[in-house]
């Protein structure tokens, strides 16, 4: 009786012991929680195009969920909107921060100055990184669809890279993602398209080595196939319409405007999702 005792006390620390290494039964002994607090990684520098959509939905839901442990600052105007939009569709929202309040995980807000005035933009985003930057990890610019012009393209690739250059050096451990310029929909001329891929190949080829490079255009763009001769533009199903329009931006014009669809969104934001991933996986 003593002997058939003992071994079922045996057999009963063994089984507790296995419960307590593997809880979820999944063979991971100490799975990560989700959304855990903690640090980005090193990252993974590159371009995060049309193929990053579907890289997101192949994560697990755990390793997705650590972005949401991560203090990032997205600041943007209009189309940022759309993108915020479809990722809290996807379920992750981004939380608001502003001069006075840091960010807690990924937190975004609206440039203060007007679609047009891309210096003035830099400025107030350098302002709000370095107010926050004991708390913040990854830093994310997006221009509008009206800040950049065959006439201003040069001033706006030597004012970036200052900026970028300083966060660098004042901001320790800063990551960033930065933002292909958004694509306007044009039926009879380009007006201003051209230009934005001008600075679109400029920002692959300067940060493509160092950070995580969102490639909005070709995603708008489904991988160039729309377009008005060489010059790219948004498509038809990912541009806000009538029949699909942007959340919180209306409908837009029959010419000139790009804001996204919202069911295009949704879509369109799980790659920007896995930039945020890259830049602190």
């Amino acid at each position: 009786m003593k002997k058939l005792l003992f071994l079922a006390l045996l057999t009963g620390f063994f089984a507790c012991s296995k419960s307590g290494t593997d809880p979820d039964g999944s063979g991971d002994p100490d799975p990560e929680p989700i959304g855990e607090q903690t640090g980005p990684g090193k990252g993974e520098p590159g371009i995060v195009g049309m193929s990053g959509i579907e890289a997101w939905d192949k994560l697990t839901s755990a390793e997705r969920n650590r972005v949401k442990g991560w203090n990032a600052i997205f600041m943007h105007q209009s189309v940022g909107g759309d993108l915020e939009d479809g990722a809290e569709a996807n379920g992750f929202k981004f939380e608001y921060f502003d001069l006075a309040s840091a960010p807690k995980g990924p937190s975004g807000n609206v440039f203060s100055v007007s679609n047009g005035d891309p210096m003035g933009k830099m400025a107030e985003f350098k302002k709000n990184v370095i107010a926050h930057q004991a708390s913040v990890k990854i830093a994310i610019f997006k221009f509008g669809y009206a800040d950049i012009s065959d006439t201003n393209k040069e001033d706006i690739k030597t004012a970036y890279k200052k900026m970028i250059d300083e966060l660098r050096t004042q901001v320790t451990g800063i990551r960033f993602v930065h933002i292909t310029p958004p694509l306007i929909y044009i039926v009879t001329r380009d007006d201003g398209n051209a230009a934005k891929m001008n600075v679109a190949q400029w920002m692959k080829d300067t940060f493509k080595d160092k950070d995580v490079i969102y490639e909005l255009q070709q995603i708008e763009s489904n991988n160039g196939t729309c377009k008005l001769g060489n010059v790219l533009r948004i498509c038809d199903e990912n541009r806000s319409t009538a029949g699909c329009s942007s959340k919180n931006q209306g409908v837009d014009a029959a010419e000139g405007q790009g804001h996204l669809c919202e069911k295009a969104a949704v879509r369109i934001s799980k790659a920007f999702l896995m930039s945020i991933y890259n830049a602190g996986k």
